[in-house]
């Protein structure tokens, strides 16, 4: 499904439009010039869907070269090692998220309990996948002419980074789980989710400049995204919490 000219939505489960396996998160396609980037990769199930998505947008897999994660979560990182099987696309991972993903480890992403809490099939099995780079907030990565810049933003877990992407029709916000429609966040009761650094998180989303938030999950703005972070931030400086989204 194409979004704008620069990024289309391939994939995405219950808390989405249902366009690939119905425990996948958003799941993005970036493309510029003769490149094409994902940012987050699903479950794993809905693979073969996802991929009869991006053919149905015109998009051509084999120019699949960089799938970016926004955290280790099995709804957004345990399908990396089917597609770098599939694609051999290079896998760019937080060098916080890496140690798990590259062990598969099911313990540290959250599987355990989340399949105890029925959000997976109890027989799904997480999939050790090797990362290609380990990055940290100050780098820059290129997809064509475009610009993919990750920032730190812990709390829905605590290896979570969101990605800024510059040089399209407008600037864009992956925001991954650390902020949604309508100023709203996902905390769950889970070892590594944070709420003071869920709010330092969104304190310094507030602070970038974009046009279009492009979450994890559930609605997406492609003008004015901003507003949501703003009301996220009004929430906190009144010394509130923003509502959970889910």
């Amino acid at each position: 499904m194409r979004l704008t000219k620069d990024v289309y939505l391939v994939g995405g489960g219950n808390l989405a439009f249902n366009l690939s396996y119905e425990a996948d998160c958003h799941i993005y396609a970036i493309a510029s010039q003769d490149q094409i980037a994902l940012v987050d990769s699903g479950l794993g199930p809905g693979t073969d869907q996802v991929l009869e998505n991006m053919l149905a947008d015109g998009l051509d897999p084999r120019k699949l070269k960089q799938i970016f994660v926004t955290h280790y979560h099995a709804d957004h990182a345990a399908a990396l090692n089917k597609w770098r099987t599939l694609t051999e696309a290079r896998i760019f991972a937080s060098r916080l998220s890496a140690p798990a993903i590259k062990a598969g480890d099911a313990e540290t992403v959250g599987l355990v309990a989340a399949k105890r809490a029925g959000y997976y099939p109890v027989d799904f099995q997480l999939e050790a996948c090797a990362v290609d780079v380990e990055f940290d907030e100050g780098q820059q990565f290129e997809i064509g002419n475009l610009k993919l810049l990750p920032y730190a933003t812990p709390g829905h877990s605590q290896d979570h980074f969101a990605f800024l992407l510059k040089g399209g029709d407008r600037d864009y916000l992956f925001s991954g789980d650390s902020l949604f429609w309508g100023g709203t966040i996902i905390l769950q009761n889970i070892p590594d989710c944070n709420l003071q650094a869920c709010t330092d998180s969104i304190e310094r989303l507030a602070q970038l400049s974009f046009e279009a938030l492009l979450p994890g999950h559930l609605t997406i703005s492609l003008r004015n995204g901003k507003r949501h972070a703003e009301a996220a931030l009004k929430t906190i400086q009144g010394l509130g919490i923003p509502k959970n989204a889910v």
